[in-house]
């Protein structure tokens, strides 16, 4: 059974790693013994969740902003000179954006839907190559990519390009799911539900209050999200294909 969800000798990236979901996946992933690539627009940010992560094991910081097509290509180059192969990717970098219908603005559209559903896809592609040279048959490559509950059910705020943006990376996922399983790299998600984060500052800030709401009677926690993104990058998750797994202690359920 250790032998089926460790990651020794894994080479993962992780965007948006340096704080919140990614910073717990980024952790399980070293207690697991891989070695971890984070990413975030703020350098310092990043490089300081590295130096806090290293004693886990081998946490590289490489700043980068994600979101542009031109972003994602740097990005990959920097990775495959430091790397031959790439055997985890987790697409988490995000944003949200929240107001009223009738003032709701252009770009807060943009800049969502952009991060939320394209930079996954066109990092995927960018990544193509490092993926498959650390893909087998045996022992498959994995991109993991991180949506969100209100993808799947209404939450009461007017977040349209948030919500819009976690739908269409469900099905994206399932889409990318069936190409790039010829090539040994199995691709699947994760949705979370209420998770403490500087995106749910709600969570973070009213624990207690959120929790009502919940299920379970509690907030998720890191080993929460770690251990199912060890599942899912793990040999565990390598017949899970295009599912995006719900992380929420029950609040999709709830909401009806």
């Amino acid at each position: 059974m250790a032998d089926l969800f460790t990651l020794q000798g894994r080479v993962a990236l992780v965007t948006g790693g340096s704080r919140g979901i990614g910073r717990m996946i980024a952790a399980g992933f070293l207690r697991q013994g891989a070695k971890v690539y984070i990413t975030s627009r703020k350098a310092d940010t990043c490089q300081q969740t590295a130096r806090e992560l290293s004693p886990l094991g081998p946490c590289i910081a490489l700043p980068a902003d994600v979101s542009t097509v031109e972003a994602c290509q740097a990005l990959a180059v920097e990775m495959g000179q430091r790397e031959r192969a790439l055997h985890i990717l987790v697409n988490n970098a995000g944003a949200a954006w929240g107001e009223d219908f009738d003032t709701f603005p252009e770009k807060g559209w943009d800049k969502v839907v952009d991060l939320n559903m394209k930079t996954p896809f066109f990092l995927t592609q960018a990544m193509h190559a490092l993926l498959k040279a650390g893909a087998s048959a045996e022992r498959p490559a994995k991109v993991i990519n991180i949506a969100s509950i209100d993808g799947i059910s209404v939450n009461p705020w007017e977040t349209y390009s948030y919500a819009a943006s976690k739908a269409g990376l469900i099905h994206l996922t399932k889409r990318m799911a069936l190409r790039l399983a010829k090539d040994s790299i199995v691709t699947s998600g994760i949705a979370p539900g209420p998770f403490a984060s500087e995106m749910n500052k709600q969570a973070r800030d009213h624990a207690d209050e959120v929790a009502q709401r919940v299920p379970v009677g509690r907030i998720g926690n890191d080993d929460d999200m770690a251990g199912a993104a060890i599942f899912l990058a793990s040999r565990a998750g390598d017949y899970v294909v295009g599912e995006t797994l719900v992380v929420d202690g029950g609040v999709t359920h709830a909401r009806g």
